[in-house]
């Protein structure tokens, strides 16, 4: 597997494993294992996702060395602010049975009315974090340009990260292009619009040109964009399919093509719809 680069030189792999909706203890467990053995060295999590304790558990039971898995999680909005924050962070790291974590984020951007305070002091302590060890890098998921630009103003340290949903179809053009003139890491959960392209007939042929499926040409495109892909699955097969992309290109036609696909959010998310 190969790494991206932070813009603190932190090493992240370039194909993490998601593990949004996975809340069954047994499945969890097959999953981590199953993605671990095929070459995956990145696991992505979140408070909210629920599975924090059943990763930490698989990890501990399998005795897999900290130092071979990266793992992110994320601050939920429930838990937003300073001292919310580092609470919710320390059930983290106690859930996962881990004293430090490689990368955390914030989950959401608030959209109250005082909301770019409660992000700064939410990235306050994220700082604080950062500073004392605690995390390797920190970052935001699902921010726009107006909420990076907000954060910007008041902070030390820049985001290293920007989680946001991204495929063909859509591609937050704006957000992107603002996260690499910065220096921020995009990644893309959803890299496969929720299972939703995998009947894009259009992929289809251009997956059957390469020998591959349109979930490896969705993880591809991605990766040939510059963006860092979030798969998930619990099916073995497609887990090992979706690692086993480093062996053919996209040519730069059918990048341009799928780079210009119609609007699709497999979220039902609009980028154009900004709500504070």
């Amino acid at each position: 597997m190969n790494n991206f680069y932070l813009n603190n030189n932190i090493r992240i792999p370039n194909i993490g494993f998601g593990t949004w909706h996975i809340k069954d203890s047994d499945l969890v467990e097959e999953s981590i294992i199953s993605a671990i053995k095929l070459g995956y060295k990145h696991i992505d999590t979140a408070s909210k996702y629920g599975n924090e304790e059943f990763i930490g558990n698989t990890l501990k039971k399998y005795n897999i060395p900290r130092n071979e898995v990266f793992i992110t999680s994320k601050v939920w909005n429930s838990d937003k602010g300073y001292d919310n924050t580092i609470k919710a962070f320390e059930r983290s790291l106690q859930n996962l049975q881990t004293d430090y974590l490689d990368l955390y984020l914030i989950h959401w951007p608030m959209t109250s009315d005082n909301w770019e305070e409660i992000n700064w002091s939410t990235w306050k302590a994220l700082e604080k974090l950062y500073e004392e060890g605690k995390v390797r890098a920190i970052g935001v998921s699902n921010f726009l340009v107006p909420h990076l630009e907000a954060l910007k103003k008041q902070i030390n340290i820049l985001p290293m990260v920007n989680q946001i949903e991204f495929h063909p179809g859509f591609m937050q053009k704006d957000t992107v292009d603002y996260c690499m003139k910065n220096n921020i890491v995009v990644e893309a959960w959803s890299p496969i619009g929720s299972g939703k392209m995998l009947n894009n007939i259009e992929l289809q042929k251009i997956a059957k040109k390469y020998n591959k499926s349109v979930a490896q040409i969705c993880i591809k495109w991605c990766l040939q964009n510059n963006v860092l892909p979030l798969p998930k699955s619990t099916h073995y097969e497609r887990i090992k399919e979706n690692i086993d992309i480093y062996n053919f290109d996209i040519s730069n036609e059918d990048m341009e093509f799928i780079n210009s696909m119609p609007y699709f959010a497999g979220s039902g998310l609009n980028p154009n719809i900004i709500v504070f």
